[in-house]
């Protein structure tokens, strides 16, 4: 854990060592402008070649080819401008050149918007031959039959195109008023000074295992925080507003159906897995929560409390260099060429470790096709840092073994399953651990890990973003407005009903709305715990020999070969039914009660 002499640096401190090589990309500042001016000139080569002209199959299937370099290129370029950005928001240089190519590449978007529109209105018959002559594209095919329900008149679709910069915008507002513009100040406790920032809130004081720490830095935390309520729920309203206009534009009936086309997935399977987890795995987190504050000798659990580790002395550190060997030995199930694939990680530098100045809180993993994928990390060194990385190391590996097996146009999976590699690796993680576990308290001190990162990030507070997300998209459903008030209002009521009796939330609860990125980014939030049962399922069943972990990794290089539920189905899932969700909370619900059981053979 940090101490309060620990000051982040800046980026020009960090070592090379510790940053991702964005070289991998281009390898000099001339290679990239380059690739930027011939795609423009390549750009203007298809809109002549292909505009108009998409009468047969074989010049579809030419076009196809052709559109995937060109947007692979466009891909390169955006990430070697994007990613700078994300690792110092400050750099005002990184910013003007980041938003330089998002704008020039809402001009290539817009002079390409022909081919999406002409490839709908062809007839399906030539669509469904250019899917028999080159199946690599049934995929893509696919969704453009999907996409032929709901298009705009192509001028329209060239107008959004280019507005694409403008209407993405709202995102950004918010990350520069939590990132940039908020200064929290420091907070004093018996008479100690500690400094504090967005990052250090959420990667730091939310553990800290001091009680007075932790309880002063979120109310600090918050009293900022709170001072751009007005603005982020103006941002996030105009992000809703945007979307209902888009789905009303499309033909949809609700923004709902609308958010949910691109993941080829029903309202009813959204639904289900909102609704079971709130009644259903709802009074298994209370009962962690409760012996985590029996635990841990707390006179009350409040909202502040909730992240604290149930052991934290226990807690190991770990080092990057022992996080390769556990990387090898966790991931060892799945054969020796996926932990060889995974290996390039540390040599190819992968990875941006490092904790900096105006770096984004959190990680994710951005990968590019035809590229290696470049992860974010804040790390600490804690063993709860290693869940993170194997996280995003799990979205590398689909990435990769996606990108090798499919085409440009066929390579991402449905939103639906993106969490699912991920997550899987978390729990082969904790199985690793288990397995090693020596004693009752290592043990214990596991599945505390497992529920702690692997379920609750996942399964608990994205869920919980997910039914306040839904509340949100209900109103405007309903052609009702909200500021930030009601924002606040829909959060605690989401809060309170998953919580019940055992934690109190205390002022400043509401303001969670204001922490994530998720709510950018459509219906993604409740794909945590969909990806989550998924991996689950699949991991109970490689562990009862159900299934060949084999069978996981060709899961993992389908990329957008199958529809959500066919998809599932190859991995040995059946989400058409909620055994998987009620197969996952049983799991859990036995955990947490074997480590109650644990707890008392230590005393």
């Amino acid at each position: 854990m940090k101490t309060v002499e620990d000051q982040l640096q800046h980026r020009s401190s960090v070592k090379e060592e510790l940053k991702w090589d964005l070289s991998a990309i281009f390898n000099t500042e001339n290679e990239y402008s380059q690739a930027l001016t011939d795609l423009l000139k390549d750009v203007e080569g298809f809109v002549n070649q292909y505009d108009g002209k998409l009468n047969r199959s074989s010049k579809v299937i030419e076009a196809i080819k052709d559109y995937e370099k060109i947007s692979a290129v466009a891909s390169h370029i955006s990430q070697y401008k994007f990613l700078p950005v994300t690792v110092d928001i400050t750099d005002s240089q990184a910013q003007e050149e980041s938003r330089y190519v998002s704008n020039v590449l809402a001009g290539v978007n817009a002079k390409l918007s022909f081919f999406h529109s002409q490839m709908e209105d062809l007839d399906e018959s030539v669509l469904d031959k250019v899917s028999e002559e080159a199946p690599e594209f049934k995929p893509f095919i696919r969704l453009v039959k999907t996409a032929k329900k709901n298009r705009l008149h192509p001028k329209a679709e060239e107008t959004l195109a280019m507005l694409n910069p403008v209407l993405d915008s709202f995102s950004d507002i918010f990350e520069q008023a939590r990132l940039a513009d908020a200064d929290f100040g420091s907070f004093e406790v018996n008479g100690t000074v500690y400094p504090l920032s967005f990052v250090l809130y959420e990667e730091t004081y939310m553990y800290h295992e001091d009680k007075a720490v932790r309880r002063a830095a979120y109310d600090q935390f918050n009293k900022v925080l709170g001072q751009y309520k007005n603005s982020i729920a103006t941002a996030y309203y105009n992000q809703v507003q945007k979307e209902k206009t888009l789905a009303t534009m499309r033909g949809f009936d609700s923004v709902f159906d609308y958010l949910l086309a691109d993941q080829e997935v029903s309202q009813e399977l959204y639904n289900r897995q909102i609704d079971t987890i709130m009644s259903d795995f709802a009074p298994v987190m209370r009962k962690y929560i409760t012996h985590l504050k029996g635990v841990n000798g707390l006179d009350k659990m409040t909202y502040a409390d909730l992240k604290i580790d149930l052991d934290p002395e226990y807690t190991a550190s770990v080092s990057i260099e022992e996080f390769k060997g556990m990387l090898d030995d966790a991931l060892s199930v799945l054969g020796t060429d996926y932990v060889n694939l995974i290996n390039r990680a540390f040599p190819e530098r992968w990875i941006d470790f490092a904790q900096n100045k105006g770096k984004e809180s959190g990680a994710f993993c951005s990968p590019t096709y035809g590229k290696q994928p470049f992860i974010l990390v804040n790390w600490s060194g804690q063993l709860a840092d290693a869940y993170t990385l194997f996280h995003e190391l799990g979205h590398a590996g689909q990435g990769l073994l996606s990108n090798e097996k499919n085409t440009l146009t066929g390579s991402d999976p449905s939103l639906y399953l993106i969490e699912a590699p991920s997550t899987f690796n978390e729990l082969l993680l904790t199985d690793h651990l288990r397995n090693k576990a020596e004693d009752p308290r290592m043990e214990r001190n596991v599945i505390s890990l497992m529920i702690s990162q692997t379920y609750f990030h996942n399964f608990v507070t994205h869920l919980l973003e997910a039914a306040y997300q839904r509340e949100v998209y209900r109103l405007i459903d309903a052609g009702k407005s909200f500021d930030a008030a009601k924002l606040g209002e829909l959060k605690r009521r989401v809060l309170e009903d998953f919580w019940g009796d055992s934690v109190e939330l205390e002022e400043g609860a509401e303001l969670t709305w204001m922490r994530q990125s998720h709510y950018y980014m459509g219906l993604y939030p409740y794909t945590y715990s969909a990806g989550l049962t998924i991996a689950t399922q699949a991991f109970l069943n490689i562990r009862t020999g159900e299934m060949d972990a084999t069978g996981w990794v060709d899961f993992l290089a389908m990329g957008g070969q199958k529809v959500p539920v066919d998809a599932a189905k190859a991995a040995g899932v059946d989400i058409t039914t909620d055994k998987p969700l009620q197969d996952t909370i049983q799991y859990l619900d036995e955990s947490v009660d074997r480590m109650i059981e644990l707890t008392q053979l230590i005393k």
